[in-house]
């Protein structure tokens, strides 16, 4: 098979760790008998320099024509302590989300079997925990009116959520919930704010045509708790977009590295796959990096975009393996050998 994927580097540590995902990829498909055209794009603050724009028209093209985006990191300091900056490297995901309609973050919560002791929380909380959350990516209050009034001295962001946009993302939720368990969370604020009561009401509604899903309603600020609790508690949970973004850091946690969670961001047409940390600028070219949670979007990419299951298989197997070595970037090496980015990147694809 042919496939043509836009490749977004970003800033910080995005380019390397991007670099490693690649090679990853490419041993997948010469072993597979696949072939990728990489399609290299400007976005971040990386596209702010060189075009003074975070997600140029130009490379919105590119992830619009291509079977699939992969995606590093995006963020940089000096926009993060300038709170007068008129343009800002994140202004560009959220254009990106938007304009490819990516209305749904797959965002998958899991241990591996070799780092059980390295999460914060006691092993008999986590093991066996493999939960994932949707949640949903272009409406909320990330996109509603905001502003400032009374001479900038009240500052004010809305919260819009229509039914349609709930309706999408609770069925892939429950297509979800179908192919695994057959348990759906809906996370809402439904005692309080009238956005989370659509929620709840468009979800009940849809019960009927999922009759085998059992379904609980928890309010966020519980289901906070029970995170850090009882993580293998859940299976499949939907939520809305600012609810999503918290959660699924906190839940990023359990698996002891944020370097090592993947996700996928799906559209009605293209989908985009990345690492669930940041851009990371005090690690820039530094090669300490964790590349794991961009190789495993690989996997995610491969799994979820092309319906090819032996060639994530792959990939996964070949990130346990490593892990079980030691084969590690320092934030994992707990005192001992403490591999580079580049290293990583190499032996995996040579395992491959």
């Amino acid at each position: 098979m042919k496939f043509n994927i836009a490749l977004l580097a970003g800033d910080g540590i995005g380019p390397e760790v991007i670099d490693q995902a690649v090679k990853v990829s490419d041993a997948v498909a010469k072993k597979f008998g696949h072939e990728i055209t990489w399609k290299p794009a400007l976005t971040g603050a990386a596209a702010i320099d060189a075009v003074g724009e975070p997600y140029p028209d130009e490379t919105h093209e590119i992830c619009a024509s291509s079977d699939a985006v992969l995606f590093g990191a995006i963020g940089h300091p000096r926009f993060d302590n300038d709170p007068s900056a008129k343009v800002r490297p994140e202004q560009g995901l959220l254009k990106m989300r938007k304009k490819l309609g990516l209305f749904a973050n797959v965002r998958p919560t899991f241990t591996f079997p070799s780092l059980i002791d390295k999460s914060p929380l006691k092993q008999e909380r986590i093991e066996g925990t493999d939960l994932v959350f949707l949640r949903e990516l272009t409406g909320g209050i990330y996109f509603g009116e905001k502003g400032r009034r009374d001479e900038g001295e009240t500052a004010y962001d809305n919260c819009v959520y229509t039914r349609k946009e709930v309706q999408r993302l609770a069925k892939k939720g429950f297509e979800l919930a179908m192919a695994r368990s057959k348990k759906l969370c809906c996370v809402d604020k439904a005692n309080v704010l009238e956005t989370s009561r659509l929620w709840r009401e468009t979800v009940q509604a849809m019960e009927k045509d999922y009759p085998e899903v059992e379904v609980s309603y928890e309010f966020v600020d519980a289901v906070a708790m029970r995170l850090v609790q009882w993580p293998n508690s859940y299976d499949v949970l939907i939520t809305e977009n600012l609810f999503g973004d918290i959660l699924t850091d906190e839940a990023s946690v359990i698996s002891g590295s944020m370097g090592l969670m993947p996700s996928a961001s799906m559209g009605a047409e293209v989908s985009l796959f990345e690492p669930i940390h940041g851009s990371y600028p005090q690690a820039t070219g530094l090669n300490i990096a964790n590349p794991m949670a961009t190789i495993l979007s690989a996997a995610m990419m491969f799994e979820t975009a092309f319906n090819l299951q032996e060639e994530g298989k792959a990939i996964r197997d070949a990130v346990n393996k490593a892990l079980a070595e030691g084969i590690v970037t320092e934030d994992l090496a707990d005192g001992g050998k403490a591999y580079g980015t580049s290293e990583v990147g190499d032996w995996l694809a040579a395992n491959i």
